[in-house]
């Protein structure tokens, strides 16, 4: 699914294709400027987003054998909540 497939399926709730494409960018928009900032989002019945730091950490290049470091950095988290696991389970 793309950003213009939610879009689409938000503006058959009674929006425009307009407002409803505004509506899918303000709200990514939003979380992604709380997750910058490191904060945690909790969407009640979807799941939960979090930012965790990575430590740096020794590795090797699978190409040559030799040894690399991998830096610090942090990735982003994400929990589904039990409604949305239920929902995807019972799809099967």
């Amino acid at each position: 699914m793309t950003k213009a497939d939610l879009a689409a399926l938000v503006a058959e709730k009674g929006l425009t294709k307009k407002q409803a494409m505004e509506a899918v960018e303000a709200t990514f928009e939003a979380l992604k400027d709380a997750m910058s900032k490191g904060e945690k989002i909790q969407l009640v019945g979807f799941g939960s987003f979090q930012v965790r730091a990575k430590r740096a950490r020794k590795g090797r290049n699978p190409q040559t054998g030799s040894e690399i470091t991998i830096s610090a950095r942090k990735v982003l988290k994400f929990k589904p909540g039990k409604a949305l696991q239920q929902a995807v389970n019972s799809q099967g």
